[in-house]
């Protein structure tokens, strides 16, 4: 209790300045709603930010006085280890719009089959994958200060990220990477594009969050390495294109790599790219989403999330591993919008989320200065077990 004490006098000291910061919606579970409810401190501290409006299912919908509510994130983080735990939204009609399709079915959707007929080039990929490249890039994440999506570091970050991928695909006429602008934030999202080659409209997704979080006030300045979430998460994304990039590998279908910005306050950067692909009814057949992948908490090498995810597609992943790679699995579940798998979910994609380890089991030094690859034993073994499963996952998928 001394904790939240501690942090409560520091949010209240934040109050003055976020109350000139612009005013939102959020949705979050009811479970998280429900706990709110029942603790009066919380509910006393975050009645001034939080003006409850109405609850669709087991989601429930709030007015926000500020664009970022510490207060919040942290009773996300600390009772419920959800990242942010929450959508954010800047109208109500966005919201209220956002709630209605949350449960639509997606018609763009073709049907997927998920055999597993790649062998010889998947198992050449594999072989491929370096731990030691993995490592590089997450040290190299971790040297910036912090990557906020309202912070230079956060935009030279990403800039960082959109370089490196530049780098590894500029040999190839038939690879893009540009950098996705948001207009309420300064981060931008990163996507890299390899077209395909001859059913270029079928696109599979796969991305994780760029950004990282910490402190409970002036969050722009403060130190947040974020080696496990998510610069792992990006570490392995990135280690999987320069293995495609080294086989010279040519999909049939066009694969996408994304780095999302404003991840830790209300997956906005995720939201804003699938709405838009919604919208411009692009045909997203697959996401994965790689959010923290080297911090070894449990028995198993790699969990799969079974709430706000694709069944078949979970099945897809756990079939991928048990013929190509054997690594020790199991299943959890994360909550309501705990990372921006959620984002594609919510508007009717196909979306899986697999996890370093089961939520009690999880880095409990995120969204800390202290989240160093110290935590991991300086390596990226664990982080290199999810490139090889991406990289199974996309060649099957593509073809």
């Amino acid at each position: 209790m001394k904790k939240w004490i501690i942090f409560l006098i520091s949010i209240s000291v934040m109050t003055l300045s976020q109350s000139l910061r612009a005013e939102g919606y959020i949705t979050m579970g009811s479970d998280a709603h429900k706990f709110i409810q029942k603790n009066s401190v919380f509910k006393s501290q975050l009645q001034n930010e939080l003006e409850y409006i109405d609850q669709e299912g087991d989601v429930a919908l709030f007015k926000v006085k500020s664009d970022v509510i510490p207060g919040l994130e942290h009773i996300m983080h600390e009772e419920f280890n959800r990242c942010a735990g929450y959508f954010y939204h800047e109208t109500l009609d966005e919201a209220v719009s956002f709630l209605n399709k949350e449960n639509e079915h997606n018609s763009l959707l073709n049907f997927v089959s998920y055999s597993i007929n790649q062998n010889a080039k998947v198992e050449s990929a594999i072989k491929a994958v370096s731990s030691d490249e993995v490592l590089k890039t997450i040290n190299k994440l971790s040297t910036f200060k912090n990557r906020y999506f309202q912070s230079k570091t956060g935009v030279a970050s990403s800039e960082w990220i959109r370089d490196r991928w530049t780098e590894l695909s500029r040999h190839r006429q038939d690879v893009q990477v540009e950098l996705f602008k948001h207009n309420s934030w300064v981060q931008p999202s990163v996507i890299l594009t390899i077209k395909g080659s001859t059913t270029p409209d079928e696109v599979i997704v796969l991305g994780g969050h760029a950004d990282s979080i910490s402190g409970w006030y002036d969050r722009a300045n403060a130190t947040a390495p974020g080696a496990d979430d998510n610069a792992s998460g990006i570490a392995s994304i990135t280690e999987v294109i320069r293995v495609m990039m080294q086989i010279n590998y040519k999909p049939s279908k066009t694969i996408k790599f994304m780095a999302y910005a404003a991840e830790e306050v209300g997956l906005r950067g995720s939201r804003e790219i699938a709405d838009l692909f919604k919208r411009q009814q692009i045909n997203v057949i697959g996401v994965v989403q790689l959010d923290m992948t080297n911090f070894h908490g449990s028995d198993f090498d790699i969990v799969l999330m079974d709430d706000y995810t694709n069944k078949a597609q979970n099945d897809f992943l756990a079939k991928l591993n048990d013929t190509y790679l054997q690594f020790n699995w199991g299943h959890s579940s994360c909550g309501y919008a705990c990372s921006d798998h959620a984002s594609w979910t919510a508007n009717g994609y196909p979306a899986s989320m697999p996890f370093e380890a089961t939520m009690n089991t999880m880095n409990t030094k995120i969204h800390t200065a202290n989240d160093l690859i110290a935590l991991s034993g300086g390596n990226a073994l664990n982080a290199a077990k999810f490139s090889k499963l991406g990289t199974s996952f996309l060649i099957e998928m593509a073809k």
